[in-house]
């Protein structure tokens, strides 16, 4: 199982994780912030379960890319 978590009300909206993974990230039109695709929000972090392995390569691009480090990929 991977699981990508967004902070997402730490966003400052510089895109980069939607440059890096434009298939889990994007732009959110009112706000301006980061939204992770599929997700379901705790709390506000942003919480995206998926049994394919092979969404982490890019998923870690996006959190690398982060200025904020509000993203987080964990595989179990």
């Amino acid at each position: 199982m991977v699981i990508i978590t967004l902070q997402r009300d730490k966003c400052i909206g510089c895109n980069y994780c939607v440059e890096m993974d434009p298939m889990h990230f994007q732009m959110s039109k009112k706000d301006g912030k980061s939204v992770l695709l599929h997700s379901q929000n705790a709390k506000g972090f942003f919480t995206l379960k998926s049994p394919n392995h092979t969404i982490v390569e890019s998923c870690e691009l996006a959190a690398r890319a982060c200025p904020v480090k509000i993203i987080t990929v964990k595989e179990t």
